[in-house]
């Protein structure tokens, strides 16, 4: 079912950072193992031997090592990032599953694909991060609808309320799919990537739009006109070619 455990997650957080730091690299995608499932969450035999430890006064030599890190379940529901991930839903996305659904860039998925946060069946709640993002995607009324009743949205639904960008031919044809939105992304400067995503994701998490752009005015814009891949964009519209681009450096 690809769930997580905690030691996962940490190594997870690396690799997105490396990510991140990787000049060549500009967008990624994520998918799960097999056909059933994306991801199903946390290890919950794993977190129940954990909390029965701690309840019982046992002394954690490692606590770090069970909880998540500061970007969240897989690295990924609370990361912040420079740089776009992709999810290409192929199955079940549950508990930590759908919470890495919800802070991803863009959604694409299976026909066969589900979506649920299924926490307070089992008497715990979405704590990666995904309650108020899966608020603000879809607003009150739907997100009480998955956070409370912890019932399975199929992907018809998804679509519907917007959870996902797009819904695959096939589940055989989900990763090309995905690919090509990836190469879309990737054929754009990658300077302009990192600072449309930035101004994207302070609009999202901040109350005040103004305050959203302003944020993303002094941070990027200066740094962005003055950078080799915004004189190399302007250069190609100009005479009438293909832009060259180099790796960011913002």
């Amino acid at each position: 079912m690809n769930s997580i455990p905690y030691e996962l997650h940490w190594q997870l957080d690396a690799l997105w950072s490396w990510f991140d730091d990787e000049p060549s690299l500009r967008v990624a995608i994520i998918t799960g193992a097999g056909t059933k499932s994306f991801c199903a969450g946390s290890d919950l035999i794993e977190i129940d031997k954990v909390n029965t430890a701690k309840q019982s006064g046992q002394a954690d030599a490692e606590p770090w090592k069970h909880s998540h890190p500061k970007s969240g379940f897989a690295g990924l529901s609370r990361r912040d990032g420079r740089k776009p991930i992709i999810a290409a839903v192929n199955g079940f996305a549950l508990g930590g599953g759908m919470e890495i659904v919800l802070n991803c860039d863009m959604v694409i998925a299976s026909p066969t694909a589900s979506f649920g946060l299924p926490e307070a069946q089992r008497g715990l709640y979405a704590s990666g991060g995904g309650l108020p993002r899966l608020l603000r995607t879809v607003g009150l009324p739907v997100a009480s609808d998955m956070a409370l009743t912890g019932r399975l949205f199929s992907v018809e639904e998804a679509r519907e309320c917007h959870l996902i960008n797009r819904i695959a031919a096939s589940a055989e044809s989900l990763l090309s799919e995905a690919v090509e939105i990836a190469d879309s992304i990737a054929a754009i400067s990658p300077g302009a990537i990192v600072v449309t995503r930035a101004a994207l994701r302070e609009a999202w998490e901040t109350a005040s739009v103004e305050r959203a752009f302003q944020l993303t005015h002094e941070r990027y814009d200066s740094k962005l006109m003055k950078g080799f891949n915004a004189k190399e964009g302007l250069a190609a519209f100009k005479e009438k070619r293909s832009p060259r681009w180099q790796g960011s450096k913002l």
